[in-house]
């Protein structure tokens, strides 16, 4: 089945494993249609690398390397490194998890991101360990239910607001983006910049995981539509340290509105959904005063 205005060759093909509905299994291959062909692909451990390359198969249709949870960033910068040697122009394409991302990775993407490479990292962000058990990670939202946070009678899931990962990538110097499968021409588009950029990119792509957050295998799109409508999930750029581009929903649409489409936040009460509501109102004003200021962030 085609895209609608994407290339119409298929660079992340049918026939992997992936769960029905599988919101970054679309992500993945939109990505690839920006990428192109002239691609090459360090994963790190995870769902994607485990649902596309059941042995002896692959659904990948460029040069792919799987590597440990950890060093993604780093395999990235070493494939950039030795093209910039051969004098071989090639784009280098990082693709991780949150968990591989937020949390055990975080430490190389820093150090790459730091050095200045010439690579696109790109986290699909689904806000959780989902290929190890969904435990929760620093990209979980607060309030949902996971293996390791989860709703009891005491503790009502996570504790903790979701851990700011494009800023603290913006600080470092890299071309950043947020992005939906919700709008898939914007991703595309973002990770057609990503790779022209002359640096590190880094773009977190919003994607559902029907199994982690007890949805529908039909809603995934959905979901993710009413992450930005709620602006629970704003879309952005931050380029030479100015936040710009912020997309604006043509209405403002309760929290609750995608919460409730989703199992790991029924335990909420109204108190949790009032908190949630107040943060992303919080934060939605910084963004639309720091896109009017047009300030230089770092």
């Amino acid at each position: 089945m085609t895209i609608a205005g994407l290339p119409e060759e298929e660079l992340f093909a049918q026939g992997h494993t992936a769960c029905a509905g599988c919101g970054q299994a679309l992500a993945v291959r939109i990505v690839l249609k920006a990428a192109g062909k002239n691609t090459i692909v360090a994963n790190a451990t995870g769902c994607l690398e485990v649902f596309s390359t059941p042995y002896p198969s692959t659904a990948w249709r460029v040069p792919w390397i799987h590597v440990a949870f950890e060093n993604v960033a780093a395999v990235a910068t070493g494939i950039a490194e030795a093209l910039k040697h051969k004098k071989e122009k090639h784009n280098v394409l990082a693709l991780a998890g949150d968990g591989g991302t937020f949390d055990i990775g975080m430490q190389a993407l820093s150090g790459a991101a730091e050095r200045g490479h010439n690579f696109c990292y790109v986290c699909f962000d689904n806000g959780a360990y989902m290929n190890t058990g969904i435990q929760r990670s620093g990209a979980t939202p607060k309030y949902a239910s996971t293996t390791t946070s989860p709703a009891g009678k005491a503790v009502h899931g996570k504790q903790e607001f979701k851990k700011n990962m494009p800023f603290i990538m913006a600080a470092h110097g890299a071309y950043v983006a947020t992005a939906s499968t919700a709008n898939y021409m914007d991703l595309f588009n973002k990770v057609k910049k990503g790779l022209e950029f002359d640096g590190p990119a880094y773009i977190q792509v919003d994607n559902t995981c029907g199994t982690g957050w007890k949805t529908a295998s039909n809603m995934s799109v959905e979901i993710s539509k009413k992450a930005y409508e709620t602006r629970i999930y704003p879309l952005f750029e931050i380029e030479g340290g100015v936040l710009k581009n912020l997309k604006k929903p043509a209405k403002k649409v309760p929290v609750e509105e995608c919460l409730k489409l989703q199992g790991r936040f029924k335990h909420l009460n109204a108190d949790e959904i009032k908190d949630v509501q107040d943060h992303v109102d919080k934060e939605w004003e910084k963004l639309l005063k720091l896109e009017e200021s047009k300030l230089k962030l770092f």
